[in-house]
């Protein structure tokens, strides 16, 4: 009888604090990222002119050519891991809902070469070198699997001018 009233006071016990305990997730499906331009709602894409790919914010994925052949990722491909994504230009594709924006590529790429600029745009969030929100995301914006690789190249893609 003893052994029972230990068993259900532990069950009592276990039951209130697993009670108090709170799990909180925070999933921010659709929600730019901190390097993403202010003042645009309900956009899924932009257009990255000097690394030559998109972003798609509701999937968190860059998409780019890879040997050919479209790819996505969390990350951008090796030669531009360092490039800065809080100084490089975003392209907002508001115009585009679908889930193949690169199938305008031909056109971006002619209308929004490497190196362009259009009207001057803020970033949703800072960028500070030693914030721990930024911890294993590189010194830049870009995610990198937390390898530092330099300090970037001030958003000017893969050090090609």
């Amino acid at each position: 009888m003893k052994t029972l009233k230990l068993i259900a006071l532990g069950i009592i016990l276990f039951a209130s604090s697993t009670i108090h305990a709170q799990v909180s997730v925070n999933v921010n499906i659709g929600t730019p990222p901190l390097w993403g331009p202010v003042g645009y709602s309900n956009v899924d894409y932009y257009y990255l002119p000097d690394v030559e790919a998109y972003y798609d914010i509701r999937a968190t994925q860059f998409i780019y050519l890879n040997g050919g052949t479209w790819t996505r990722s969390r990350y951008l491909p090796g030669p531009y891991r360092n490039y800065n994504l809080y100084n490089g230009y975003k392209v907002v594709l508001n115009d585009y809902h679908g889930s193949r924006p690169y199938s305008n590529f031909k056109s971006h790429k002619v209308k929004y070469y490497k190196g362009y600029h259009g009207k001057p745009q803020k970033s949703i969030g800072s960028y500070r070198k030693n914030d721990k929100k930024y911890e294993n995301h590189g010194d830049n914006g870009n995610y990198n699997n937390g390898h530092k690789e330099g300090k970037g190249d001030k958003g000017h893609g893969n050090g090609k001018h």
